[in-house]
Parts: structure tokens; C-alpha cells; sequence
């Protein structure tokens, strides 16, 4: 704001009367031009202020600068200090400090000039404090004190309205009424509210009309058309503006987006697509099984879409149900009785479609009805029992071919098809029972027992001829009616107690596996050869058990342990069936009251007649002859019978083959001499050790006898050899270190001949085959040289 130099001269006067004891006038200025036309009453104003203050020097004052924020690139003049020290010959300096000082504002240290050096911000900082002081240029020596004013930043309108959360998002139920509210907006400015209409903002609608408004004032988004249609349209956007000034030209605004979604109500009723649906559903359909779907349709979403159909009119509606697919929201028609074609042709029903939720005050309905026809459809049906259960009987023991019932079956097309029967032999593994392929007639296979079946249960198959795959199947239960095949027995087999000097009271019942239809009756009796029985006597007691006595109370165990009771039971069947069984009876000792202590074997020896020494004496003589037999083993293990006699008439000759040259018969570093003397003492398997073999056969103990043969042991040692898989593709050495005895050759050594080389005749050798052929033409070399 500009004031003129008249108000200006005036603001001072009344400053310097109602603020005195300065001694440093600050000069405002806000242009130049009143820098310039004041200048001389301003130096007045301080002179007549200075005579004013003569009394009292250093004045304390506050002050305040008002500024406009401003964006210029070029420093303004804030204001000016000047202090009456000021008169030319006293070299002063003006110092300014606090906020801002040197950054933001700059001081004139000669003339006191406060200059903005940057952009003020009133949003950034309304005012800030500073202090000025007046020093010795030279000295830097303070001359009055420092005092403290402040400098006002006044706002301008340069920001313009802005909607801080937007854009919006706002819903309102369809048909809504008009001045129904939407929602509310809010823009902010930052500019001083309290300073001008910098700050005062007014709301209007730039887009949107006619279906909403906006009051300028509250900002609130009413609905401003009647009867708005979310099936028409759903979706509105609205551009809201936000201008200051009070909407006055100039003024700045700010914008934003509000989006309005109308949310549904039910408002429309669900109509199915055509008013008659028609099916062709088979006869064979299964029970559950869906033969038709209908629809209605709903412009409405969500759960006002939802709806629920029902059958409420048609014939046989008993035979049908219409359920409601939760996804599709389609009316799915499903059976809920079998079809017969050749029953009913066709059915007609009547299908309502309804809202499960609707608006009571919209007075439409919100239903739909359509009509279904249904038309059945004939199919190639199975085979139908006369009833899914056959209930037969059959006597047991019944011979072989006998009928025990029919079962019957028919094809229900109209066709007719003739039927096959066949027993399911998964019901009947011991094929017990045959049906007859042309009518039904099930016939025994094999005979039965009631004793260990009671009942068969089969299953027969129906099956058309001229379509093999219709099969219906029906459980033909087969009771084996009893008869009296079976002798009564006793229940358990019976041991009865008698105590020495008493008598017995044993009770004895039987059972029958028959089961005759009046029950079962058991007559006991004893053999005839038992009935003059010293003993024992039976008594019937009346429940199809007896109760066994002692006939004398003079039992004992020396005398007999044990008695047996040969017992007669025949039943009341026909022909009755009788069995004899045998009540086992042991005598025990008894206490006093008859409680069995003892039933050992006592009544068994002592009636020998044997003593106890005696029977010491037996035991001792068996002792003696077990020791005996342990000494004769063992004097017949320790005896030692060499096979070999080594003495000096024992010469023998070595055959020792080597795969490389060594010391001869004298090298027994490369063998074991004991292996070749004596073949009893070989006690374990020799490894070859001309390869190493792949697997290793477990070692063969050598336990035969001093006396082996020879001839066996070449065979087993050739057997294995024979067997050996790792034995290798050619000739190794077997050592045989016994010759054996009775040779009909004769001894194959040279050594200890009964005849000179000269008397030996070689030409024998080359008869043996040709292994020893090689070893006669060698001697007979040998010969021919020495006579050579």
C-alpha cells in the first residue's frame, strides 16, 4: 500500500509524541519517492526529538516494519535507522543482528539502510525479530544500546486453492431423491485467512450438471435430478473448482475430480427369456440327474439379482424338482421319480421365477412364470425282476439237480426282448447252485449242510438277448431247512474228579447240530456192557443233562487212576441219531472237605512193587554205563593211527610240479610236506595260488576216517574241481600226497624196486592210454642210451 508523504509526515508525528526516549529513529519508506519528498521534515521530526530527550540520552523504543512478500530479483528497501550521534565528525558504524541478518536482510553501515536481499514468503515466515546498534567505526566500541525491532511480512494472494485428499470417490443409491447428499469436498489455500479474501474460497461444478450440485459455501455434492438409473447409467464424473477472492475476478482456483458410482436397489423384477421351454429327457435318466435347465433374467446385480424357482402348477409335480444353481443363477430341473414311457408320454409343468429380496414400497412384482413341457424319450431298458428279492428254502442233503425255486424277469420296452439268466459266480465261488439260462429255475449243484451254511446268498443276472450290456441284477437268498443228519455229542470233552473215599457227583449234557424245529430231547444210557457196571451209574436229570454216581466209596489210585464211562446219546430226530461218548473219571486224593490236592502218576509206579533202592540201583547202573561209553569215545578219539609210517623203509617218490624254475625236492619253502604225506591232515580249504578267484567257495572240512579211500576222495576233489566257477581255463596242479593201498597197478615209483632199471620193462606204460604213453616213450629212451 502507497501512502503519501502527507499521512506518512503525519504517522510520525504521533510516533515520536506517544514513543519517546529513543535515541534512534528508524525511517520507513515504501518507494522512493517518499524517501525524497520527506527528507527535511524527517530531519525536523529528529531535531525536535532530540531537544525533547536532552534531559535523558539512549532511548528505549520497539518498532515494527510491515512488508509485502514479494518475488522480485531485485534487493527493496526495508526501512532506514538513523541516530542523532549521526552529525558528521563521529565515525559510526550501524550493526545489525537476529533473524535473517546477512542472509535475508542487509544493513548499510554508514546511512543505516535495510535492504530484502531475497524472496519474503509469508507461508514460509510471517515476521522476524532483528536488533540494530550503533558502534565506533574504529573501535567497534557500542555507542548506545542495541534495540530490537521487527519486521511484519504482509500476505498477497499467490497461492491458489488446492484439494489435498481428491480425487473422490463417492456412491449413492439409485432413484435417490433430489438434494440427496453425495458427499463433500474440501479445498485448502495457504494464503492468510485473516488478511483480505486472499483465503476465501467458493465451490462450483464445472462438469457433472445436470445430475448434481454443489453448495459454494459447505461444498457438498447433492443429487440434482429426479429418477437416476443404474441399469442406464452407473458411472458420473464430476470436476469441482475451488476459486478465491470470494469467486471474485482474479482470484486464483484450484480443481478436482469427484467419481459417483449409484449403487443398486431392487428395482426390477427377473423375466425369464420366452414364456415355454420344451425337453426330451430318456426314460432311463437317473434319479438326480439334471433334464433341463431354464433362466430368468435380472438387470439387477448382486443380491437383488438373486432369485429362487418353484414348480406351482402341472401334472405329477411330485416327479420333478427345480433347484437353483448359486453361480449360474439358473432353475435346474432335476427327477426326482423314475421315467416310464410306456406309462407317460409327457409332462407339463408351470416354473415361477422370484426375487429373494425385494422392495415392499415399489409395489411391482418381482416374479416371472414360465411353462415347461417335458417329453419322454423311450429307451432300451434292462431286464425288471418281479422282485428285487427271492427268498428260497432247500432241505439239505438234498440230492444233486434239485429245483430250489424260479426267479423271473421281463424286458419293459415294447419290444419285448426275451430274457437270460446267470448266476454272478462272484456271489457263488463253490458254484453251488446252476440256473437254468431260459427260465429262471435254480437248481443245486452240489449238496448242502445247514451244519455249515445256513444260508446262501446269490446274485442272478437278467440279461436281454438281443442287447447283452442291459443287465439288471436281484439277490436270491437260499435257506437250508435241517435235517437229522448229525448224533448228539457231549458239549466239552468231560474229565470227572473222584476223591479216594467218596463219591462223585458229576453233572454230563450234549449238544446236536441239528436244529429240529420242536427242540431239541437227549436220551442217555450206558452200553450194555457197562450197564452191570461195579462203578459208576448214570441219572437223568430231566434238562437234557445226567448227573454221573459212584456206586461205592472204596476208590484208590494203587489200585486204578483212571476210569473210563462209555455213554449212549440219541436225540429225538427221525430217524434219531445216536453217538456214544466216554466220560473220563480219575481217582485223586482229597482233603477233608473234598478238595482235590493230588492226581500224579504215583498210582502207576507204586504198584510195581519196585523200592526205592531198587530203582537207586537202576539209576546208578545207567550212570555207570553212560561213563563208560564217554571213556570208549574218547580213548578212540585220542588214539593216533598214521596213514604213513615214516621210517627208513617208507621211501617215497615226489611229484612236484612248479610253474618256474626252483630248488627241486629240496625247496619245501613253495609246499606244505605234511599236505603231501598224509591227506587226513588236511583240515582246510588251500586257496590256489595261481589266480585269484571272483568268489570264494566256503572251505570243505575233511572228516572222514583214517582209513579214507582213495578213490572217493579223487572223485569228491575231481567233483569240485568240476563245480569250481572260479577255477581258471587251464591245467592247475592238484597235490594228492597218498597213494593209497591195493593198488592193482602197482606202485608208479622207480625208487626201491625189487628189480634193477635193466630188468624194468616200460613197453606196459604205453597199454595205459595216451597220459602215460609220453612217460614210456621217456624210460624207453633212457634205456636205449645207457646200453648205447
Amino acid at each position: 500500500v502507497e501512502l503519501s508523504h502527507y499521512v506518512w509526515t503525519s504517522l510520525m508525528l504521533v510516533w515520536i509524541t506517544c514513543v519517546p526516549y529513543t535515541s534512534m529513529t528508524p525511517i520507513i519508506s515504501q518507494s522512493k519517492s517518499l524517501q525524497t519528498g520527506s527528507t527535511a521534515l524527517l530531519r525536523g521530526l529528529v531535531e525536535g526529538q532530540r531537544i525533547l530527550s536532552r534531559a535523558k540520552r539512549g532511548w528505549v523504543w520497539n518498532q515494527m516494519f510491515v512488508l509485502e512478500e514479494f518475488s522480485g530479483p531485485d534487493p527493496i528497501l526495508v526501512g532506514r535507522l538513523h541516530t542523532d550521534l549521526d552529525v558528521g565528525s563521529t565515525p559510526i558504524k550501524y550493526v545489525l543482528a537476529g533473524e535473517g541478518a546477512g542472509t535475508i536482510f542487509a544493513i548499510n553501515e554508514i546511512t543505516g539502510d535495510i535492504h530484502a536481499m531475497k524472496r519474503l514468503d509469508r507461508e514460509e515466515k510471517a515476521e522476524y525479530t532483528l536488533t540494530a546498534q550503533v558502534t565506533n567505526r574504529d573501535t567497534d566500541q557500542p555507542l548506545e544500546p542495541p534495540s530490537e525491532f521487527i519486521i511484519k511480512v504482509q500476505d498477497i494472494n499467490d497461492n491458489p486453492p488446492q484439494f489435498v485428499e481428491g480425487p473422490y470417490r463417492a456412491s449413492v443409491p439409485e432413484t435417490s431423491q433430489v438434494g440427496t447428499s453425495v458427499t463433500r469436498v474440501t479445498a485448502t489455500d495457504a494464503d492468510d485467512p485473516v488478511y483480505g479474501n486472499s483465503a476465501k474460497l467458493v465451490y462450483s461444478i464445472l462438469e457433472g450438471q445436470p445430475y448434481f450440485s454443489i453448495d459454494p459455501n459447505t461444498a457438498i455434492i447433492k443429487i440434482a435430478l429426479h429418477g437416476m438409473d443404474r441399469e442406464m447409467r452407473e458411472e458420473y464424473l464430476v470436476v469441482i473448482q475451488a476459486k478465491d477472492m470470494g469467486g471474485h475476478m482474479g482470484g486464483l482456483s484450484g480443481t478436482t475430480t469427484v467419481t459417483v458410482t449409484l449403487t443398486d436397489v431392487n428395482d426390477n423384477p427377473p423375466k425369464f427369456s420366452k414364456s415355454l421351454y420344451e425337453f426330451v429327457i430318456p426314460e432311463d435318466l437317473a434319479i438326480g440327474q439334471p433334464g433341463g435347465k431354464v433362466k430368468a433374467n435380472d438387470r439387477d446385480i448382486g443380491e437383488n439379482a438373486k432369485s429362487t424357482y418353484n414348480i406351482i402348477d402341472g401334472d405329477e409335480r411330485d416327479v420333478f424338482e427345480i433347484t437353483t444353481d448359486a453361480q449360474t443363477q439358473e432353475g435346474i430341473l432335476r427327477l426326482k421319480k423314475p421315467l416310464n414311457f410306456e406309462t407317460k408320454k409327457s409332462y407339463t409343468l408351470k416354473v415361477e421365477a422370484a426375487n429373494i429380496r425385494f422392495d415392499p414400497n415399489s409395489g411391482a412384482p418381482f416374479k416371472d412364470t414360465a411353462t415347461v413341457k417335458i417329453a419322454v424319450e423311450d429307451s432300451d431298458e434292462p431286464p425288471v425282476f418281479s422282485k428285487p428279492t427271492f427268498v428260497l428254502q432247500v432241505d439239505e442233503n438234498a440230492p444233486i439237480n434239485t429245483v430250489v425255486g424260479t426267479v423271473t424277469a421281463r424286458d419293459p420296452d415294447v419290444t419285448g426282448s426275451l430274457v437270460r439268466y446267470f448266476i454272478d459266480r462272484h456271489t457263488d465261488l463253490e458254484r453251488q447252485f446252476n440256473v437254468n439260462v431260459d427260465d429262471g429255475k435254480i437248481t443245486l449243484a452240489k449238496p448242502l449242510d445247514r451244519e455249515t451254511d445256513m444260508w446262501h446268498n446269490i446274485t442272478v443276472t437278467a440279461t436281454e438277448i438281443r442287447n447283452h450290456s442291459q443287465i439288471s441284477r436281484a439277490t436270491v437268498a437260499i435257506r437250508v431247512l435241517d435235517i437229522n443228519d448229525n448224533a448228539p455229542e457231549f458239549a466239552t470233552e468231560y474229565e470227572a474228579f473222584l476223591c479216594e473215599n467218596g463219591k462223585p457227583g458229576q453233572t454230563v449234557s450234549a449238544v446236536d447240530k441239528d436244529d429240529p424245529i420242536q427242540g431239541h430231547y437227549f436220551e442217555y444210557r450206558l452200553i450194555p456192557e457197562m450197564l452191570n457196571n461195579p462203578n459208576f451209574t448214570i441219572k437223568n436229570n430231566g434238562d437234557n443233562s445226567i448227573s454221573v454216581l459212584a456206586k461205592h466209596d472204596t476208590f484208590r489210585r494203587q489200585k486204578q487212576e483212571m476210569y473210563f464211562l462209555p455213554i449212549i446219546v440219541t436225540d429225538n430226530g427221525n430217524p434219531p441219531m445216536s453217538s456214544t461218548n466216554t466220560l473220563t473219571i480219575r481217582v485223586c486224593g482229597c482233603s477233608r472237605e473234598g478238595i482235590v490236592q493230588s492226581c500224579n502218576v504215583e498210582a502207576y509206579v507204586l504198584p510195581i512193587g519196585l523200592s526205592m533202592g531198587a530203582l537207586i540201583a537202576i539209576l546208578a547202573c545207567i550212570i555207570l554205563l553212560l561213563v563208560i561209553v564217554v571213556l570208549f569215545v574218547t580213548l578212540r578219539r585220542h588214539k593216533n593211527k598214521p596213514l604213513i609210517i615214516k621210517d627208513d623203509e617208507d621211501v617215497r617218490e615226489n611229484i612236484i610240479r612248479y610253474d618256474d624254475e626252483g630248488g627241486g625236492e629240496e625247496d619245501t619253502e613253495a609246499f606244505d610236506i605234511a599236505t603231501l604225506q598224509n591227506p587226513d591232515g588236511i583240515n582246510g580249504y588251500l586257496p590256489r595260488k595261481d589266480i585269484k578267484p571272483d568268489l570264494q567257495f566256503m572251505p570243505r572240512q575233511s572228516s572222514g576216517p583214517n582209513g579214507v579211500d582213495v578213490d572217493e576222495f579223487i572223485n569228491v576233489r575231481l567233483h569240485e574241481a568240476d563245480n569250481d566257477p572260479t577255477a581258471p581255463p587251464y591245467d592247475s596242479i592238484q597235490i594228492y600226497g597218498y597213494e593209497g593201498r591195493g593198488s592193482i597197478a602197482g606202485s608208479l615209483s622207480s625208487l626201491e624196486t625189487a628189480s634193477s632199471d635193466s630188468d624194468q620193462n616200460y613197453d606196459y606204460l604205453r597199454e595205459w592210454g595216451p597220459r602215460f604213453r609220453r612217460l614210456g616213450e621217456l624210460y624207453s629212451v633212457g634205456e636205449s642210451d645207457k646200453e648205447t
